[in-house]
């Protein structure tokens, strides 16, 4: 029997008080829960940034940053980001760095679900060949990253809320 994929609740300190089943917790009352942002580079200093899949419960079809998880309970956040690069990109990650350690959202798509999380952000590299799973993604671009900035400030309605929000902050961190 398959076991539930479980997400860490939070406090609105950030302190860990449960889990709930990943499956459910996304709706119009979405609990405050700990994530990860990953914005991947290549050997250019190209972004890579994902098109939802259509089947995606939040955002569906909307282009974002490399990719998002929910570390397991007790799983270390980094080993998060590595296992998920995996399963929903076929890559492997190096130089993994935490950019933006305090990145906190609640936003609300067009279907009325919410995301209500502390979801710090990392950078990364890699040189593999990009093998997405289908029921994570439909497309994939590297994209030129001022192009890419000016594009999610010309038209942040046309990217996911957490993009238009994470690539300011990793402008800032960077400085």
């Amino acid at each position: 029997m398959d076991h539930p994929e479980l997400v860490v609740l939070l406090a609105d300190d950030g302190t860990p008080i449960g889990t709930a089943d990943k499956a459910t917790v996304h709706s119009a009352e979405t609990p405050l829960h700990l994530a990860f942002s990953c914005h991947v580079s290549d050997d250019e200093g190209r972004l890579l940034v994902t098109r939802r899949a259509i089947g995606k419960r939040t955002w569906p079809g909307v282009w974002t940053n490399s990719f998002c998880g929910h570390p397991a309970p007790g799983e270390r956040m980094e080993e998060a980001v590595g296992r998920r690069a995996l399963e929903e990109l076929g890559i492997t990650v190096s130089a993994l760095e935490l950019a933006v350690p305090d990145f906190r959202y609640i936003a609300t798509d067009a279907a009325g679900i919410v995301e209500n999380e502390i979801c710090p952000v990392y950078t990364a590299t890699t040189q593999d060949d990009v093998l997405p799973d289908p029921d994570e993604v439909m497309e994939f671009r590297w994209a030129d990253p001022v192009r890419l900035a000016e594009a999610v400030t010309a038209t942040p309605w046309a990217f996911s809320p957490w993009l238009t929000l994470q690539l300011p902050a990793l402008a800032a961190a960077a400085r």
